[in-house]
């Protein structure tokens, strides 16, 4: 049927084996010995799975109609992506992709109703579930590894202090803002490190929250203040603006407009750093799966889409840095902790959204692997002369701020913050 057809065009390498409803089987691919079995436990798989791979193969694998029978979900979607990747536009297995042009027209539409519903949908999840995962400072987005063997809380530390270091925080006082700042852990790392006058702002009310409770407890309240609050109602001046895994919100419709609003935004001599998932290559639409069951209106944009929307708006670029395989470290040990914690979240959350979560991770790590997306930090000013000549500075702060034996000390204090907000 219309499936076996798209798996047969597509899986040239490894070997597939497919058995359907009815027990019958077929074999894809060049027998190799990277072996993954899969069966179908509904007839009309058949055809929807092969109608729309990219939405129906991870919401059949969530509700257990489709399974793994040999090998794991890693080594299945590593087949198939790492096979599309080769077979590229003759495929049909992302057939809708030629779609993107409307797709983006259509998604683009972000009022602030809808941002702060979508917001919701992903981040106001119970916060339990969260913990079974992140790091202890809640950091949800890309760590950054100055070695591989580093530990999560590690990356996750460097990953604070390598954005840091592209603020040029070079005097007290300087007033920062973190658009999009989730449960707060770099806006405070900002204000005891630097000694910034932090806003930070985000659509999730468990985040504004937990974000407001960890700058009391931490005896940080007057420096390092929180809003319920969407970039755009913004009207304040700052000397530094950050945001971190916000852009992918964005949508393709409002660049423009929201990168005139980070130039209103910023003083005459500011600095801001954007740190955003990317895509190589072309201008791809989001993941179906990911857009209907994990993050509605999500949009990961190609690095020169980015650079030519700051241009339009009179910012500079002054610098930009791809990290490629730091998300794909930083989801392995997320998928590792999912895992540990598989009956723990089972008890809580119930086996289908566990599922629908693994297949997420799983997914954009194979992706992150293979070298669909990436990772980009773009720093940004009005005046051309904002900077330095050189990047001696990022290397100077970065190292200022290296204390040994000071991530033991780190994850110690957070832990006890977490402590405390749980009494």
């Amino acid at each position: 049927m219309l499936f076996q057809c798209l798996l047969k065009s597509v899986v040239r390498k490894g070997t597939l084996k497919l058995t359907t409803a009815d027990g019958k089987t077929s074999v894809f691919g060049d027998g190799a010995l990277q072996r993954i079995a899969i069966k179908l436990h509904r007839k009309s798989l058949e055809w929807s799975l092969g109608l729309y791979p990219d939405l129906k193969i991870g919401e059949a694998y969530t509700d257990g109609t489709l399974t793994i029978e040999e090998g794991d979900l890693y080594g299945f979607l590593f087949m198939l992506l790492s096979n599309y990747a080769e077979t590229g536009d003759k495929s049909p297995f992302h057939w809708h992709e030629h779609l993107s042009p409307l797709i983006g027209k259509l998604g683009g539409f972000n009022p602030i109703r809808r941002a702060r519903r979508n917001a919701a949908f992903h981040y106001d999840m119970p916060d339990q579930l969260y913990r079974f995962f992140l790091d202890p400072d809640r950091q949800y987005s890309c760590g950054y590894f100055t070695d591989i063997d580093n530990s999560l809380d590690q990356a996750q530390l460097d990953k604070k202090r390598h954005i840091a270091s592209k603020l040029l925080l070079n005097r007290s006082g300087l007033k920062v803002l973190d658009i999009g700042s989730g449960w707060g852990g770099l806006g405070l790392y900002l204000a005891r490190e630097a000694e910034c006058r932090v806003k930070g702002i985000t659509l999730s009310f468990n985040q504004y929250k937990i974000s407001r409770d960890r700058a009391a407890v931490e005896g940080l309240g007057k420096s390092c203040d929180f809003a319920l609050r969407d970039y755009r109602q913004e009207k304040d001046a700052y000397d530094r603006i950050v945001s971190v895994g916000m852009f992918e919100h964005v949508g393709k419709k409002n660049y423009d407009d929201y990168f005139a609003q980070i130039r209103r935004l910023l003083k005459p001599d500011g600095v801001c750093l954007i740190h955003s998932i990317g895509r190589f290559g072309e201008p791809r639409p989001v993941s179906a799966f990911i857009r209907k069951h994990i993050f509605p209106g999500a949009d990961i944009p190609t690095l020169p889409e980015a650079l030519k929307a700051a241009e339009r708006a009179g910012l500079f670029v002054t610098d930009v840095e791809i990290l490629r395989l730091h998300y794909a470290e930083t989801l392995k040990r997320w998928i590792e902790s999912l895992h540990l914690h598989r009956g723990e979240i089972i008890n809580l959350f119930g086996d289908t959204l566990y599922r629908k979560w693994e297949f997420y991770f799983i997914g954009c790590e194979v992706s992150f692997r293979l070298g669909a997306l990436m990772v980009f930090q773009m720093q940004l000013s009005k005046q051309l002369d904002a900077l330095p000549l050189t990047r001696d500075y990022m290397h100077d702060w970065e190292q200022a701020h290296q204390a040994e034996g000071s991530l033991d000390h780190y994850v110690e204090d957070i832990a006890a913050v977490g402590a405390a907000l749980r009494e």
